[in-house]
């Protein structure tokens, strides 16, 4: 039996935690028209687009980690007991140690992900992956004036 959906996205988490560029792209389909959108960047469109932004941030980041919370799944269509498509939406809190070689510290930060993974070949694979950032909004405290 082939991985559930939530199984193949914790592989996606695993793969850039660990640089796993190999995983990465055993967990993408192979269509010319899966896309991904990280936070703050253009839409990529492609395969071989989508799968070279991977390896350059995991090439790029030396240590980083996920905390995902607020996970839900829906399943398309609904009702069905095979679906075909599932929709996974989670908050990333994001622990990254760029940087820390020089200044010991860590730094974080939040997303908003949505994953669409469609069923291949009795398996799950993802077909398009979109995250914004969470702005973290700065309310001044009335007693600090």
């Amino acid at each position: 039996m082939s991985a559930a959906p939530l199984e193949v996205h914790r592989a996606f988490y695993d793969a850039v935690e660990g640089g796993d560029v190999d995983l990465m792209a055993s967990l993408w389909i192979d269509d010319p028209g899966i896309s991904c959108v990280h936070p703050g960047a253009l839409p990529l469109r492609g395969r071989s687009s989508v799968l070279r932004s991977w390896t350059v941030l995991m090439a790029n980041v030396g240590y980083i980690q996920f905390f995902l919370t607020d996970v839900e799944v829906a399943y398309f269509p609904r009702g069905d007991d095979e679906p075909s498509t599932v929709a996974i939406s989670c908050t990333e809190n994001i622990l990254s140690g760029e940087g820390l070689a020089s200044d010991g510290h860590f730094s974080g930060g939040s997303a908003v992900c949505t994953s669409i993974l469609v069923r291949d070949d009795g398996g799950w694979k993802f077909w398009s992956r979109h995250a914004s950032p969470i702005a973290e909004l700065y309310t001044p405290d009335p007693e600090d004036d």
